[in-house]
């Protein structure tokens, strides 16, 4: 589903919308809203900064598709409050979706308009000038690898063109906040690239991005802050490099010269309280919680004459940061499409 309704261009041919005094483009508080007995969001608080990309991570039923259904006014959430480029989400939606893109998790397009056609129509629509829907509709072709196929009836197209086609109508108005939906399920590497880099010039360009995504290095990629849902309540949120210290630290990899020495170095370690273990491939690994534990460490085992040729340090995935905050496994695939109600469960 695409939605996209953003402000005409000015005669300068830049677009013109409001944006909220405290420097955020969206700010939602106390959000809930039930389907029926399930309450698929309870109290959700959520900010996102101008200008910057919050990913929204979230096992299936969490309440993701839910929020963002609120945001674009497609919903109405029975308590709380939201705010989005200056517009309050209830008092002011016709204000609201005119400064917002939405790409939904399905795709959405007119079958029997072409490529081209599709986006120029969305062009007019958003009262671009025929010539600017035009060469609008145009570039956004190319960046999607649908030029060739910019003549035929979208009914033509494979699932994942009509997913890029869709991507591209929610972008064609440059708006200025953007709701990205699991934008990328089901695209190929490649064209995946795509969509990461038309995002990352979208933000360079003024814009912010809300994203959804089940893919962990799609969000480390893109996301500024990122925010955890789990039963429709935030469990978490901050940086990405935030998140990793938060659920896991550092870890210190130390490579012996001499790998049987890996027990001696444990115990070397253990006899001065600081917890070690040998790891499968003949590493030492050593939690730490700063520079001075790490400088700490390698004087003991330099001490003792323990020979090192490999000194390293790694921090938690964003796939272990996931299940360690939700107790889920992530996977490397999105999982079918779910009808926004039965997302939100």
């Amino acid at each position: 589903m695409t939605t996209q309704i953003a402000p005409a261009p000015n005669d300068r041919g830049q677009h013109t919308s409001r944006s909220a005094g405290s420097g955020h483009a969206v700010e939602a508080r106390g959000i809930v809203k039930h389907f029926g007995a399930t309450k698929a969001l309870d109290g959700v608080d959520l900010t996102v900064r101008q200008g910057t990309v919050l990913g929204v991570l979230g096992p299936n039923g969490a309440g993701k598709t839910t929020l963002i259904r609120i945001l674009s006014t497609l919903l109405k959430p029975d308590a709380g409050t939201a705010v989005v480029g200056g517009y309050d989400v209830l008092r002011q939606p016709k204000q609201l979706r005119r400064t917002i893109g939405l790409t939904g998790q399905y795709a959405s397009v007119d079958e029997l308009l072409s490529g081209a056609e599709n986006l120029y129509l969305i062009g007019r629509l958003l009262d671009l000038p025929a010539k600017r829907a035009k060469a609008r509709a145009t570039e956004l072709l190319e960046r999607f690898s649908l030029t060739e196929a910019a003549g035929r009836p979208a009914k033509t197209y494979s699932g994942g063109m009509r997913r890029r086609l869709d991507l591209a109508a929610s972008m064609i108005g440059r708006p200025r906040v953007l709701y990205l939906d699991e934008p990328t399920t089901g695209l190929d590497p490649r064209t995946r690239n795509e969509v990461w880099e038309e995002v990352q010039r979208m933000v360079a360009d003024g814009a912010t991005v809300l994203l959804t995504t089940q893919y962990m290095e799609e969000a480390e990629q893109l996301a500024t802050d990122l925010t955890v849902i789990d039963h429709g309540r935030v469990i978490a949120d901050g940086t990405v490099d935030g998140l990793k210290q938060q659920v896991g630290g550092r870890t210190l990899q130390v490579r012996p010269a001499r790998p049987a020495e890996l027990p001696e170095m444990v115990h070397c370690l253990a006899d001065h309280g600081i917890p070690a273990t040998a790891t499968d491939t003949d590493l030492l690994a050593v939690p730490i919680t700063g520079d001075k534990q790490l400088t700490a460490v390698i004087g003991l085992l330099g001490g003792r004459s323990f020979g090192i040729t490999g000194i390293d340090t790694a921090v938690p995935s964003l796939d272990e940061v996931f299940l360690a905050l939700t107790g889920l496994q992530t996977t490397s695939l999105a999982t079918t499409p779910q009808s926004a109600e039965e997302s939100a469960r």
